[in-house]
């Protein structure tokens, strides 16, 4: 009966650290969330977007969708960028892994690290690949930077493009 209990009780234990990992895996990201418009310029030229964070899957993943548009400049034709990412939890329920896609056939797998202010996403080395870093900062409570850069070597990186974003929703 005593070990009938004790079962009882650890599994009533692990089951509510388990819901209480999935309700608070997205406190990091709630100062994203939502939909934002942005300006920047960068290796594209000058352009403008929007881009949004939204949980889906009953909270298991966010999804960002982001919309791009930069008009022709020179001998430069005009181009549209669109991508899509999933952030999810790890075995741990830690939101520390994304994987990106755009509408350029790229894909790439980052993980996860977070400041108090900020939000940095690092590619997997992979041989013969640059390695990219994508920064959210948040400057104010509706205001963030986005600063998307390449390396080489993981040490020196290199801004492609970068702006600023307002909240709109």
């Amino acid at each position: 009966m005593k070990i009938k209990l004790f079962l009882t009780i650890g599994l009533f234990a692990l089951m509510t650290n388990c819901f209480a990992q999935t309700n608070s895996s997205w406190t990091k990201w709630s100062w994203l969330m939502g939909e934002w418009k942005g300006e920047g310029s960068g290796q594209p030229g000058h352009g403008e977007g929007i881009f949004s964070f939204t949980p889906d899957l009953n909270d298991k993943i966010l999804v960002r969708k982001s919309h791009s548009e930069y008009p022709a400049s020179g001998n430069r034709p005009a181009v549209i960028h669109d991508d899509l990412m999933f952030i999810y939890l790890d075995q741990s329920g830690n939101a520390s892994k994304a994987i990106y896609f755009d509408n350029e056939g790229h894909t790439i797998n980052y993980s996860i690290s977070y400041s108090d202010q900020s939000i940095v996403m690092l590619s997997d080395q992979i041989s013969n690949v640059p390695i990219f870093r994508l920064t959210y900062s948040l400057l104010d409570n509706n205001t963030v930077n986005t600063k998307f850069e390449m390396s080489q070597d993981g040490i020196k990186f290199m801004t492609y493009i970068e702006g600023k974003s307002i909240k709109v929703k």
